[in-house]
């Protein structure tokens, strides 16, 4: 194997392949164009093809370039892993997992899983990075982390699917909203009264707007926001209606004074959680321990699903009925 496959070269290889440039990979690794254009000629000569198409507006993978640059994704992290997993295999000391999410993950459901997993591999630290579906997705494709918790409608190239739930959406409302005691509702149902929305790209967002083309329905929102957080407290605060799913948020949203409805429009049940790696990378210890660790957790939230909707929709009876009498 030539030996700029377990060098400098290899590095500078990636970041042109991410890049799409010489003078892009440049700024971002702080080294001349000239440096590393010679290692990526280097590289070339001793494979003995060509990796790159030079074309006016940058560089683009050839067909050697897209079979190596999986290689080099996973080779450059397990390299990482193995630097800092040498001498605490035993224990899984000594290293850090880098785990990308969508936001519906982030507030609740992830921080807890990091801390119990930590609370018995005290040695393993996190990078918990928030970002769209897609992107969660993308970066765990090309090895800038080594896992991603994320909502999927469809498969992914490039990606192991080392877990996946159905996460139906649901109707999230305060439990003195008129249909809180609904079992279940459509979405032209939900559609007459105040609503909030996330912004177009969220994979909620893309089933919403399908249904709408679908069945012929107007939603006419009082707020579109691009952070889930902002959007609970509004319909907290306002008693407009939210999409959610329930992983996200049934650790809070009884104490909080919501329920949760499932809608009945056949888009809304075809999103998945997923947990992804990287595909054809063997997984350190570390990662391994912490993605088992993360599937049992999942698994668990599912155990108690049907029982938490229960019970918020008995909530909601309750409190309406409450509310009349006042």
């Amino acid at each position: 194997m030539a030996r700029s496959l377990h060098g400098i070269a290899l590095r500078y290889f990636v970041e042109v392949a991410r890049s799409g440039s010489l003078s892009d990979a440049s700024e971002r690794l702080h080294v001349a164009v000239s440096a590393i254009s010679r290692q990526i000629a280097r590289l070339e000569s001793e494979l003995g093809a060509t990796l790159f198409e030079r074309r006016p507006r940058g560089m683009a993978l050839s067909e050697a370039g897209e079979r190596l640059l999986g290689y080099a994704q996973r080779s450059l992290l397990e390299a990482e892993h193995v630097m800092k997993e040498i001498g605490g295999l035993a224990s899984l000391h000594g290293s850090r997992v880098k785990v990308a999410t969508a936001e519906g993950f982030a507030v609740d459901f992830l921080p807890a899983a990091i801390a119990d997993f930590r609370s018995a591999h005290p040695g393993i630290d996190f990078t918990l990075s928030v970002m769209s579906p897609a992107d969660a997705t993308r970066f765990v494709r090309d090895g800038d982390v080594d896992l991603a918790m994320t909502f999927s409608l469809a498969p992914e190239k490039g990606v192991k699917v080392e877990h996946t739930e159905r996460a139906p959406v649901l109707a999230l409302m305060r439990a003195d909203h008129p249909l809180a005691a609904r079992a279940k509702l459509s979405l032209a149902e939900v559609s007459r009264y105040p609503l909030v929305l996330s912004e177009a790209g969220t994979t909620i967002r893309q089933l919403i707007d399908i249904t709408c083309a679908l069945e012929g329905i107007l939603l006419e929102p009082d707020l579109i926001c691009n952070n889930s957080g902002s959007m609970y407290r509004y319909a907290q605060k306002s008693g407009a209606i939210m999409f959610t799913g329930l992983l996200t948020v049934r650790d809070r949203y009884e104490d909080d004074g919501f329920v949760v409805i499932p809608l009945t429009d056949p888009q809304m049940r075809q999103r998945s959680i997923q947990v992804q790696t990287m595909a054809g990378r063997e997984l350190p210890p570390s990662v391994r321990a912490f993605r088992d660790h993360l599937i049992a957790r999942i698994a668990d939230a599912k155990s108690a699903d049907v029982p938490a909707s229960k019970a918020g929709r008995a909530r909601g009876k309750r409190v309406s009925r409450r509310t009349q009498a006042e």
